[in-house]
């Protein structure tokens, strides 16, 4: 296919022309470093784990329409996929930060899936979906079809920009945000977005993440049996 499609094609996807050559020509310009990286992360995951190195997932795009979003698998096979909705459930009904399950431990987590995850390494083959004109570089994080039958009237305007790896949400608190905070931020990109917003925010992608990878380290260790406190026991079974 060709990645600088018509006009008329460009704009049914939701992408204006300086956005599809923003996307193409920052993959075009980092693909010497990416490919060497994504090679090495897919030889990882073949060694820490059993089955496939992707993993596919259908997601809601650009004004509803579905797509097959790809990511590096960094959960077990076979896993159980109604954790991850009873926490997504509990996040929409309520005021608190949208703190991922990693963040106490998932046992369901393969041998440096929680890297690729906090990282965002685990998305690199997504830059697959931005090729084809699916995702792209910025926009708000596609969501999953249970999630979007949630969404009230007023919510479901952030569908009016094309999902992205990065985002104006991502880089302005992500985990220290609400839900509610999180799609007013995905509407305030989708009705101001422009060649210098993407800019921006592609700017800002890594010093959030190594902020987010911090913070997953931090809980990490919080949540680790060393960190746990230790039950006092009587002086008459300590002396024992």
């Amino acid at each position: 296919m060709n990645p600088f499609n018509t006009k008329v094609q460009l704009e049914k996807a939701g992408l204006p022309r300086w956005k599809r050559v923003l996307d193409i020509g920052l993959i075009l310009l980092t693909l010497p470093l990416l490919l060497p990286l994504t090679v090495l992360i897919a030889a990882i995951i073949r060694m820490v784990s059993a089955g496939p190195v992707l993993f596919q997932q259908e997601r809601v795009g650009y004004l509803g329409r579905k797509f097959m979003c790809l990511k590096f698998r960094t959960m077990f096979v076979g896993s159980d996929t109604g954790v991850h909705q009873g926490h997504l459930n509990h996040l929409l009904n309520s005021d608190i930060p949208m703190i991922k399950m990693d963040a106490k431990g998932d046992s369901r987590i393969i041998p440096f899936g929680l890297l690729l995850r906090s990282s965002g390494l685990d998305e690199l083959p997504q830059l697959i979906n931005v090729f084809k004109g699916e995702m792209s570089l910025v926009g708000p994080r596609p969501c999953l079809q249970y999630e979007s039958d949630k969404y009230l009237p007023w919510q479901k305007e952030r569908f009016k920009a094309v999902p992205g790896l990065t985002g104006l949400w991502q880089v302005s608190g992500k985990n220290r945000t609400t839900f509610v905070e999180m799609i007013q931020m995905d509407i305030e990109y989708a009705r101001t977005k422009s060649l210098w917003l993407d800019i921006k925010i592609i700017l800002k992608t890594i010093p959030a993440l190594l902020i987010q990878m911090w913070d997953t380290r931090k809980k990490k260790k919080l949540h680790s049996p060393a960190a746990r406190p230790k039950a006092i026991l009587p002086a008459s079974v300590a002396n024992q």
